[in-house]
């Protein structure tokens, strides 16, 4: 279809805005939890979305915290939030638009130290805790997770943090053995805050190691003056995330029994130790289940969130420049198709991923009592086996797009216009952030390759035609035939390196790549099923932006899918063609779809 871009304002009326915003609400039964936009407008006022003038970093970070405070002041009881899952999520991800290290902050403080409190512990035996879990809900001190150790890879897996109990005095003594153990990353930095540390430590009764628990642990006083037998050692500055990192070693500090976050384990007045989980290797996996799953909620939701308010400066940028180039003068800059690409699939991608982060909301708040599998390069997949894989996904995603708006907006992007290099920043951050990706990535193929956990999809059973690129059917069955595709190639090398007599080690350790390529597969292939899904009851533009995030996945897939003969030739051709026609039936409605969002105005 033609379009004369010079007689094309949107079409769309207030009518269709509210269309698309009742569709980005998300489906009745999560509507029907309630709307959280004004009670999150007072936690969290757009005026925390600006920043004033002049201050240093320390002035910075000062106001960071008093922001966060009054968001946690203002916002419903933790409780309340780790029970409703959609409100926390929603948030975070109000945060993460003001501002990436309150979100940072918020997030750590919710769901890695507030949420093994208040789920590992029963009510009544709270009562040792009592003036520090008061303090923690009422934002008096925040909470910082000392999960992983400076020195070492995969350090979450065997932490060398020891929390010993001493059976004559029936407390324990916290000690790092040496520098390379110290907790790092971690949010404890500032000298003014009081800070409570969620420190994971391999805990040591009878001279055994039990396994991986959660240990509360007062680091800063309430002047944040640092607790005897806590020394913390401030990181140098980052402009990714610019939060206040630190080093933070214990030195056979004396920490009391109530601690200790059991989840129901026990040590009996003879010092017999009993934990009904099982073997120690698996406690980490279940220490982990309480706090990781509202992470991967939260920093789905965030990237939505910062996906969305990217596509929405670079459609404003777009809107109404002008260029000065000699084939058209004076020509406003969205004629220029590769402009109105990147404008449509930013907010492709935006769409995209808040189907996923609703989806994550609403089928995910249950995190199933079995753990996934055994934790081999990290704990994640273990935990849970999609959650996890859609945070890989939306970071991936998310880093893309706000990339691509920051270009798209010239110099405006890099400098006048902070809030994308933050958001850029802070997307680039959690690919280490709240699970490793690449461990994800490796964890996920390693449960895919155990049939008692994974099935592969069925193949496509015919390629598909030109004029069927677009239909939600044929993404999936290209989706689900790659999949299947990659599984079957990692099982048929590692079976392959079995029979030549390889060690475990050698036989993965030649096949990351194709690891990761595999699980990647399968993130997509959820991706688009839930896509799918979606066609059904989406209104009309919206729908057309599925499609034109279909064709991007095709496009970036194009070689395994021509090297298949799964698809017509020219492949690329046939994208293109699709892309262009998507494109000028979607210009008329690019304003609307921008401004469906509801985002803070700085």
């Amino acid at each position: 279809m033609s379009i004369d871009h010079d007689l094309a304002p949107s079409t769309a009326t207030g009518s269709l805005r509210s269309v698309l915003r009742r569709f980005l609400s998300g489906p009745e039964s999560l509507v029907a939890q309630g709307d959280p936009r004004d009670l999150l407008h007072q936690a969290i006022p757009d005026a925390f979305c600006a920043w004033p003038d002049g201050i240093s970093r320390q002035e910075r970070l000062s106001l960071v915290y008093a922001r966060a405070r009054h968001a946690g002041r203002t916002a419903p009881p933790a409780t309340e939030l780790l029970d409703a899952p959609h409100l926390l999520s929603a948030l975070l991800a109000r945060a993460a638009l003001a501002d990436p290290d309150m979100f940072h902050i918020l997030l750590v403080h919710y769901t890695l130290v507030l949420a093994p409190i208040l789920r590992s512990v029963p009510g009544g035996a709270r009562e040792g805790l009592a003036e520090t879990l008061a303090a923690l809900e009422s934002m008096d001190a925040f909470g910082s997770a000392l999960l992983t150790e400076g020195a070492r890879s995969n350090s979450h897996l065997h932490p060398r943090t020891q929390a010993s109990f001493d059976p004559d005095t029936g407390d324990f003594i916290l000690h790092t053995p040496d520098a390379d153990a110290r907790k790092f990353p971690n949010s404890t930095g500032h000298p003014g805050v009081p800070k409570t540390g969620a420190v994971y430590a391999q805990l040591i009764v009878g001279g055994r190691e039990r396994g991986v628990f959660v240990f509360v642990v007062p680091l800063r006083g309430p002047d944040g003056t640092v607790r005897p037998g806590v020394q913390i050692t401030p990181a140098p500055d980052t402009f990714a995330l610019p939060c206040d990192f630190a080093y933070v070693r214990f030195d056979r500090m004396r920490i009391p029994l109530h601690a200790w976050l059991s989840d129901g384990a026990t040590i009996d007045a003879d010092g017999r130790f009993h934990d009904d989980a099982g073997a120690a290797p698996d406690r980490l996996a279940r220490t982990m289940r309480i706090g990781a799953p509202h992470v991967w909620r939260g920093v789905i939701a965030a990237c939505a969130a910062v996906t969305q308010d990217s596509a929405r400066i670079l459609e404003s940028h777009t809107a109404t420049r002008l260029t000065m180039g000699r084939l058209a003068p004076e020509q406003g800059l969205i004629r220029y198709r590769n402009q109105q690409e990147a404008v449509l699939g930013a907010l492709a991608a935006a769409y995209t991923l808040t189907i996923v982060s609703r989806h994550v909301v609403r089928e995910s708040a249950a995190t199933p009592d079995v753990p996934a599998g055994e934790a081999t390069w990290a704990p994640w997949a273990s935990v849970d086996t999609e959650l996890p894989l859609l945070k890989v996904f939306a970071t991936r995603l998310a880093l893309d797009v706000t990339a691509s708006c920051r270009t798209h907006c010239g110099a405006t992007g890099f400098i006048a216009n902070n809030r994308l290099n933050a958001f850029h920043g802070f997307v680039n951050s959690y690919f280490c952030a709240g699970g490793d990706n690449d461990l994800i990535l490796m964890d996920t193929a390693h449960a895919m390759a155990d049939p008692r956990q994974y099935r592969p999809p069925g193949p496509q059973t015919r390629p598909a035609d030109a004029a069927d690129l677009t239909s939600p059917r044929v993404w999936v069955s290209l989706a689900r035939t790659a999949e299947r595709y990659y599984h079957h190639r990692l099982d048929s090398r590692l079976k392959a390196a079995r029979r030549a007599g390889h060690d475990q080690f050698t036989a993965w350790n030649d096949n990351l790549a194709l690891a990761q390529t595999a699980a990647a597969a399968r993130a997509d292939r959820i991706v688009l099923e839930l896509l799918q899904i979606a066609c059904h009851s989406a209104p009309a533009p919206v729908d057309r932006l599925l499609q034109l995030y279909a064709l991007s996945w095709i496009q970036r897939n194009a070689g395994f899918l021509a090297d298949q003969r799964l698809v017509p030739t020219p492949l690329l051709d046939h994208v293109w063609d699709h892309r262009r026609a998507l494109c000028d039936e979607l210009f008329p409605h690019i304003t609307d779809l921008a401004a469906a969002f509801e985002l803070p105005e700085p």
